[in-house]
């Protein structure tokens, strides 16, 4: 028995269908994640957020209660991002006047350390005070296929890559990895004193119900509980657009990134407005909802992480700037500042500037994939590296009543110490039954303390790990066997490598580095790739064989 012709069309028709659809899922399968969280939540039209509001008449006057505490948290701020020091984007172009006002008005920490150099397991630090790799969170949460899509493409940094595919069973789903339970958060901590708490912005610390800000001590909560959002929807009129094509996280987050936020662990909906000006706006608010009682806010923007989307307004205001994506970056930087602006101007307006404490940084170093080489100067490195560059960070707390203005520290700090700050600041005893990284910083800036806050600082990703003690730093890099040895003091650039020619240093710092390894735990979930990322040049440069490079691991 033969086919007909008719069934012979319907059967070719129907293989090119599915041919074409296997070879358009080959081609966009990373699309998927996005798709399926829209039909799993979908973002609803844009609606306005009511903020709880705190005694029409204060119990204590603003000055005589515990200060109110601002931690405000950039994403992916570069440490030349700023003009404060001589520096800042597009050689200055952009005047970060607001920012600068809190290291004018306040201390500076001349070398202060990121928690990581990677978005959470900063985020993780700056929480709890203690290294993230003390209770295991090591890596930034990402989807498996995130890890698989970068493989493909060369890795973090177009380069080579290690993808351990023989993990993938360990793997959980991403919205378990998260901080474990058994640790406090300074929201808890703060929450149990007296203070009412509030979120805004960037999570990345757990998708869960019980890993939420609404479940980690925050009373009110307004922003996106994974790595990244959109800033405005890629077709509004009122966005400018950098893509980036050389970059693999790019193509993965313009394809999954919803513009939306969710308020109090409630359903999404879109932001109003431009991101970080909603974010402001929104927090803006809440301090005149909460002018009358103590309160403890987290403010972390998602700018300037990309996709790089900046405000039309401002990309027409920088037209001195000839290229399109240092401009839209620029553009980005000055809405970041705005955003600091509104929040420092509402302080002032509601007579609580004198008696809150702002602490403004960023949770890592400027990020190679964007492909701007001037954004870490002078330092070398970017994110995801253990270099200057990837966790030296802006790092200052300005506090009118308690710190005098022109303040500076020069010795080392990190992201550990914010936790242990602000608990002292509001006369909050530490939990006892833990070990804390941090220390408190206010009792050097008075001079209560003396000497060097840190004896060491201790930064590891997989094999990859990194101690930074006295004058010393070592990195050493386990997946090519490979040190770095530099004496931070005298060449904070990390330009030579003193590892062959200082045997003695190099002995005591393994050793230090060693015992201070031992002490963390081992990673609550594994890492499945470990790419490559040039030390001295941004993504769109392309490898050479003889570039130093780093392998992170994530």
């Amino acid at each position: 028995m033969t086919l007909s012709r008719r069934a012979r069309i319907l059967i070719g028709i129907a293989v090119l269908i599915i041919g074409g659809g296997a070879a358009l899922f080959q081609r966009y399968w990373y699309y998927i994640p996005g798709i399926v969280s829209q039909l799993r939540d979908p973002v609803a039209p844009p609606r306005p957020v009511v903020w709880e509001k705190g005694p029409d008449t204060p119990a204590v006057p603003a000055d005589k209660r515990k200060p109110n505490i601002i931690l405000i948290l950039a994403d992916d701020l570069g440490f030349n991002d700023l003009t404060f020091g001589g520096g800042g984007v597009a050689n200055g172009a952009v005047r970060t006047r607001s920012i600068d006002s809190i290291a004018e008005g306040g201390v500076t920490f001349r070398q202060g350390y990121a928690g990581n150099a990677t978005c959470a397991p900063s985020r993780a630090a700056i929480l709890t005070g203690r290294y993230a790799t003390r209770f295991g969170f090591e890596f930034t949460p990402v989807p498996v296929q995130f890890a698989k899509l970068l493989a493909h493409n060369g890795g973090v940094g177009g380069g080579k890559a290690i993808y351990h595919d023989e993990r993938e069973a360990e793997v959980p789903p991403m919205a378990s990895m998260a901080v474990p339970a058994k640790e406090t958060t300074i929201a808890e901590l703060l929450k149990r004193n007296g203070y009412h708490t509030l979120w805004f912005g960037k999570w990345h610390l757990g998708e869960t119900e019980a890993s939420r800000p609404e479940a980690r001590g925050f009373d009110e909560t307004l922003g996106f509980y994974s790595g990244g959002s959109m800033y405005l929807p890629k077709n509004d009129p009122q966005v400018v657009n950098s893509f980036q094509d050389f970059d693999s996280i790019d193509k993965f987050l313009w394809a999954n990134l919803p513009f939306a936020v969710t308020n109090n662990g409630g359903k999404r909906f879109a932001p109003s407005e431009y991101m970080t000006d909603y974010l402001a706006d929104e927090a803006v608010k809440s301090i005149a909802a909460n002018r009358n009682r103590p309160f403890f806010m987290y403010l972390a923007f998602n700018a300037p992480h990309t996709p790089l989307q900046a405000l039309k307004s401002d990309y027409d205001a920088l037209s001195n700037i000839s290229d399109h994506r240092l401009r839209v970056y620029a553009a980005m930087i000055r809405g970041l500042d705005r955003g600091v602006g509104k929040v420092l101007a509402s302080l002032q307006e509601n007579g609580l500037d004198e008696n809150t404490m702002v602490i403004f940084t960023s949770d890592n170093g400027g990020a190679h994939y964007i492909g701007l080489p001037e954004i870490n100067r002078p330092f070398r490195g970017w994110k995801a590296t253990f270099f200057e560059g990837g966790i030296r960070v802006p790092f200052f707390i300005r506090w009118p009543a308690a710190i005098p203005a022109g303040t500076t520290l020069e010795s080392p700090v990190g992201h550990v110490d914010i936790f242990t700050t602000a608990a002292a600041a509001a006369g909050v005893p530490l939990p006892q039954d833990r070990t804390y990284d941090g220390v408190d910083l206010l009792s050097f800036i008075s001079g209560k303390s003396t000497g060097r806050p840190h004896e060491s600082l201790f930064w590891r990703s997989g094999p990859y790990k990194t101690l930074l003690a006295g004058d010393w730093k070592l990195q050493v890099d386990g997946t090519q066997k490979k040190a770095w040895l530099f004496n931070v003091t005298n060449d904070p650039t990390e330009k030579t490598n003193l590892a062959a020619s200082e045997a003695a240093a190099l002995s005591d710092m393994q050793a230090k580095l060693a015992k201070v390894d031992a002490e963390q735990s081992k990673p609550l979930w594994p890492s499945l790739l470990e790419g490559t990322i040039a030390i001295d040049h941004p993504q769109d440069t392309p490898m050479k064989p003889d570039d130093e490079v780093i392998y992170w691991s994530n």
